[in-house]
């Protein structure tokens, strides 16, 4: 499998209050990539404007994924694109990407649901409506959307899952729930968010929420998901090291990033 690696350091979307900690962990794994099949996307410095929509910053957020889309559409016809975050708003222009290959099944393994419109969001944060803007958008329908791991959902989020069918899997079931939605024109996209582990493991994200998923659940699910369908895309987002961090904790996180990436991205 050819692979590339589009890294996004943006943090406009996030509603955390350390957002630019964001930029700083992309840029981190960005450093562990191979250079020669790694494209960096120039993230603005401001932090943008609402524009009327009822979106934190969307003015950055919009110019970002127009810049991304870019560095993507320059990828060969038979090239994966893993796209590293930056904040979980990153993943629509790699989810658009490979919903031109076929019809998107999503493997979303992330601690939160990201179901809510500028309408319902009560932080008025991009990250926590990209998958709704997916299904809204029409680049994944809401019955081929498989959630991992979701633990923290407010009750429009809550409302939103029930009424759009999306369905909920353990981690040892994900390989069943993404052949079910198998088909000829089927291509799989997994999206981490790394808040998906358990804080245990992975500390260095905006929003922590107790009882994640162990990594080797999640890299089970992610090796279940890719036997049964063959990979369009994959994100890895959110990753948000604070700069004093104790060095020995920075070393096991990044390790456990680069066994995440190496799954994502093995043949």
């Amino acid at each position: 499998m050819m692979r590339r690696f589009t890294v996004v350091p943006q943090w406009q979307g996030s509603g955390a209050a350390r957002a630019m900690r964001l930029q700083q962990g992309a840029e981190a794994i960005a450093a562990d990539l191979p250079g020669r099949a790694t494209d960096i996307v120039e993230v603005p410095l401001e932090a943008g404007d609402a524009e009327g929509t009822g979106i934190h910053r969307f003015s950055s957020i919009r110019l970002t994924r127009e810049r991304t889309e870019k560095s993507l559409a320059g990828l060969e016809d038979g090239e994966v694109a893993i796209v590293i975050g930056g904040d979980c708003g990153v993943e629509f222009a790699g989810v658009e990407r490979a919903a031109r290959r076929g019809r998107v099944v999503l493997l979303w393994a992330d601690a939160h649901a990201d179901l809510n419109t500028a309408e319902t969001s009560p932080s008025g944060a991009y990250h926590g409506m990209v998958l709704r803007d997916m299904i809204d958008s029409g680049l994944v329908a809401s019955a081929d959307v498989v959630m991992l791991g979701v633990r923290a959902l407010d009750d429009a989020e809550a409302e939103a899952a029930e009424r759009l069918g999306v369905d909920t899997a353990t981690a040892n079931a994900v390989g069943a729930a993404i052949a079910a939605r198998a088909g000829d024109d089927a291509v799989l996209y997994v999206h981490i968010d790394l808040d998906v582990l358990d804080p245990s493991i992975m500390a260095s994200v905006g929003f922590a929420e107790p009882f994640g998923l162990s990594l080797d659940e999640l890299l089970g699910a992610v090796r279940d998901a890719r036997a049964a369908l063959p990979l369009g895309g994959a994100g890895v987002t959110e990753y948000a090291p604070a700069a004093d961090a104790d060095p020995e904790l920075l070393a096991d996180e990044s390790a456990t990033i680069l066994r995440v990436i190496a799954a994502l991205s093995a043949d």
